[in-house]
């Protein structure tokens, strides 16, 4: 099949053209593998120039809407989708992209996909214009995905009929796997002869990260020699605190390595209307390394750790939370069962494109 995917160009802050990651790169990578002729329009805000690029056999189309204007981009990416005649448009990554990747399929006449690994109205809750458009792409797109179970059921209540919401779950990227403890620490001059936990995200009082530093202190009353490694830039306030190690700004190439260097891996998210529909690359990371995790057990959390008490706590609860992390010190690798990776979702993903196109034939 002849397929395109529209996407934003820096979903989460990262050029899919300089790093590339996640489903936004790796699913389109390995439909290519199976033998699918695969081009990415990348749509972006912040003044790039217009580029064509091939990554592993795929083609990556980027331009940007404040460098071409609104309406001249609409009539070049028409002219990119007509030019390439695709069997099916994906749109991926954001809301506006799903509401684009429509408005293309319908002048094309083409079948209709709509990826979503978030709950896109929870970025901009006061945007119901595109709120209204993203729920009319979701209501008459062909095939709908998402990245798990309680995202799928809100993005039903969305369609009127045709094919139900398929969960197509998040995957760590291949390059998370379990390392050597020791020579990660080596490698980040971290301390060799002390436990240490870890929080990598962003740090916002809506997430729940406080509860993380109260937790923390009622651990190291028990556990003294107890560190915490904090990556990016938390609050001074955090970094101020007795025990917590900053590694700054941690490269890509880095990160599993420091994933990698901890003992237990926190994964901090509350229930909001973001929480209740989030999957964290970051929880997948961690359980693609072997490494232990603690986390707050909202809805989408305990499906992606199969309700495995040892590593879930109530949302809120520091006291909890560091019992977790006391009690999982003792255990050097956790063990999730079999991983999913990215070639699997795309095996998965090309059987239901292919279906898409069987029923409208």
């Amino acid at each position: 099949m002849r397929l395109i995917f529209v996407c934003k160009r820096c979903p989460q802050n990262r050029d899919l053209l300089d790093r590339p990651y996640g489903r936004f790169h790796y699913l389109p990578r390995e439909l290519a593998k199976l033998g699918h002729e695969v081009t990415v329009l990348l749509v972006s805000h912040q003044n790039h120039v217009s580029e064509h690029r091939v990554m592993d056999d795929v083609a990556w189309v980027s331009h940007d809407i404040r460098r071409r204007g609104p309406l001249f981009l609409d009539r070049l990416l028409t002219q990119e989708t007509r030019k390439f005649s695709p069997d099916l448009i994906i749109g991926l990554s954001d809301s506006w992209a799903g509401w684009l990747a429509y408005r293309l399929a319908k002048k094309l006449n083409v079948s209709l996909a709509i990826d979503a690994y978030d709950n896109y109205e929870a970025y901009m809750p006061w945007n119901l214009p595109m709120h209204w458009l993203w729920r009319r792409a979701i209501r008459v797109a062909d095939l709908v995905t998402s990245a798990g179970p309680q995202l799928a059921q809100r993005l039903q209540s969305h369609r009127r009929g045709g094919h139900d919401v398929e969960v197509l779950s998040m995957a760590a990227d291949p390059e998370f796997v379990p390392r050597d403890k020791s020579q990660c620490r080596d490698l980040l001059n971290l301390p060799q002869h002390v436990p240490l936990i870890g929080y990598i995200g962003s740090w916002a009082h809506n997430r729940g990260t406080s509860m993380l530093l109260d937790a923390f202190r009622r651990a190291r009353k028990v556990q003294p020699t107890l560190r915490m490694v904090l990556s990016g830039r938390p609050p001074d306030y955090a970094l101020r605190e007795q025990g917590v190690i900053a590694s700054g700004y941690v490269s890509d190439d880095a990160l599993p390595t420091l994933i990698n260097a901890l003992d237990i891996a926190c994964v901090v998210t509350a229930d909001t209307s973001f929480g209740r529909y989030s999957y964290p690359a970051k929880l997948c990371e961690a359980m693609a390394c072997g490494v232990p995790v603690v986390a707050t057990a909202t809805d989408p959390v305990r499906w992606m750790l199969g309700n495995r008490p040892e590593h879930l706590v109530p949302i809120g609860d520091a006291s909890m939370f560091s019992q977790r992390v006391l009690d999982l010190l003792a255990v050097p690798r956790a063990e999730y069962g079999p991983r999913t990776t990215w070639a699997m979702q795309a095996e998965r993903l090309d059987y239901l494109l292919r279906s898409v196109i069987r029923q409208n034939r």
